[in-house]
């Protein structure tokens, strides 16, 4: 038996499901609220337009900075002017709305009818006086969440190479004037002192502002400057990027986004695990501070301390068991973070795993699952959920992280169930923000736990599917 308990090497799988997830054109619900002068035209068919009217209709009352450009039967049987209708929408948009950029999103029916946006874009750019950013993020990705790395990927060329001076860079540096606003140039010639010299290093994923700035002091308190994040706040201050420097990704589902930072801009991409959880984030920040040549300080303690103010949450879970079936590519961050507090992770299902970009990740699952003393979990690609169920009831799992369609039905035949979507937006990065992971996770258990209070007795899990 205790030979069984050992953990073993990571055992990857692949198997033939479809896969369950949102549409990547769900980009756009976040993407437009992070860089607040842009405008999203998203080009597709009415079920593009249903899509996001049911994802985000909510969001109508907010005059969102998104709109559709339905295509017609005459569009797709390539009757009808593509550059004239595109013309008067951006012109409007302009007119209405004024952004600083707009961005294209292409979908699946401009993929099949080889609609050729990429060269529409320059011709109309250049015609209205206004950047056009094109991106592919459609159905024909594996996950909704890598909308965003094609968006990213888009973007990475727009980024300056060469700053006039460093009056200008500091210009376009969003962080800098976050971080020292209200701020003396006295008190900030004084800040600038306590960073270390080193290669320039930009941070690429989108995050609330208030993570941004929480990832950045962290980094500021070991004496490393972040010279600005992709997306910025605004397009006009996307980061400079210059050959040489050093880059650096938050979420795993990023990969090309990376991979065009290093082919087409010459940077050194830092590979480190992903900083969701106390680990995750002490090893994020070693790994920053290795690659630019700095001494890390006190991340021991400061881990220590996230961890003693989370025992709270970690002793409902402790012993437990957790299963994912896979849906947004942070599966494999997220069960080495619960791995961490205790549970064991029989599966960690995923859409797509890019063994090059979560390399780091992977080493630390491993490493965790050796330091826990627990088995290591297989990793099954594109899981076909019909055998997902069968191995969630005989494993008898407590808690299964699901997308949205199946957390009712799993629910229904007696299984805890938390939607995957909702670490998507959550605020999950960061020492801090560790409590806010532990919130949801916990969330069906603690339910279930005032449930047995009030007289409701278990939950039968034997129900046939």
């Amino acid at each position: 038996m205790i030979a069984d308990t050992q953990p073993q090497a990571l055992n990857f799988e692949c198997e033939t499901g479809n896969y369950h997830t949102f549409c990547p054109i769900s980009c756009v619900a976040w993407l437009y609220q992070k860089i607040e002068d842009s405008f999203f035209l998203v080009i597709g068919t009415k079920t593009c337009g249903y899509f996001l009217q049911n994802a985000m209709g909510v969001m109508i009352f907010a005059e969102p900075r998104y709109a559709m450009a339905e295509l017609e039967e005459g569009d797709i049987s390539a009757q009808l002017n593509d550059y004239e209708e595109l013309k008067r929408l951006c012109t409007q948009i302009k007119r209405d709305r004024n952004p600083s950029v707009i961005v294209w999103i292409g979908t699946c029916t401009t993929e099949i009818i080889k609609m050729d946006l990429e060269g529409l874009a320059p011709k109309l750019e250049a015609e209205l006086g206004i950047p056009i950013v094109t991106a592919r993020a459609n159905g024909l990705d594996y996950a909704f969440t890598q909308g965003e790395d094609t968006v990213l990927a888009a973007m990475v060329q727009r980024c300056p190479d060469k700053p006039v001076g460093e009056v200008e860079k500091e210009e376009r540096n969003s962080i800098s004037k976050l971080l020292n606003f209200g701020r003396k140039k006295e008190d900030v010639a004084v800040t600038e002192s306590e960073y270390a010299k080193h290669t320039p290093l930009v941070m690429f994923g989108s995050l609330p502002d208030p993570v941004v700035t929480q990832l950045t002091l962290e980094l500021k308190k070991q004496g490393i400057k972040v010279s600005g994040w992709l997306p910025s706040k605004r397009y006009t201050e996307l980061p400079v990027i210059e050959e040489g420097y050093f880059v650096s990704g938050v979420n795993p589902f990023l990969s090309r986004t990376a991979t065009t930072l290093m082919r087409r801009r010459k940077t050194k991409l830092i590979g480190a695990p992903f900083p969701i959880g106390p680990d995750g984030t002490r090893a994020w920040i070693e790994k920053i501070c290795s690659a630019l040549g700095v001494e890390p300080k006190g991340l021991a303690e400061r881990e220590a301390q996230i961890w003693e103010s989370l025992e709270e949450y970690v002793k409902l879970i402790r012993g437990k068991s957790v299963f994912f079936m896979g849906d947004n590519l942070l599966e494999i961050s997220l069960a080495r973070f619960l791995i961490r507090c205790g549970m064991t992770c029989p599966e960690i299902g995923i859409p797509y795993m890019d063994k090059r970009y979560q390399a780091a990740e992977l080493a630390l699952l491993e490493k965790t699952c050796r330091e826990m003393g627990v088995p290591t979990p297989t990793i099954v690609e594109k899981p076909d959920n019909y055998n997902q169920i069968q191995r969630i009831y005989a494993q008898d799992i407590d808690l299964v992280i699901t997308g949205m369609a199946h957390a009712n039905p799993l629910e229904a035949r007696g299984i805890n169930t938390k939607w995957s979507v909702e670490f998507t937006f959550a605020q999950i990065h960061g020492f801090t923000n560790a409590r806010d992971v532990l919130e949801l996770v916990t969330r069906p258990l603690r339910r279930n736990n005032s449930l047995k209070d009030l007289g409701w007795g278990k939950l039968v899990k034997d129900a046939k599917v």
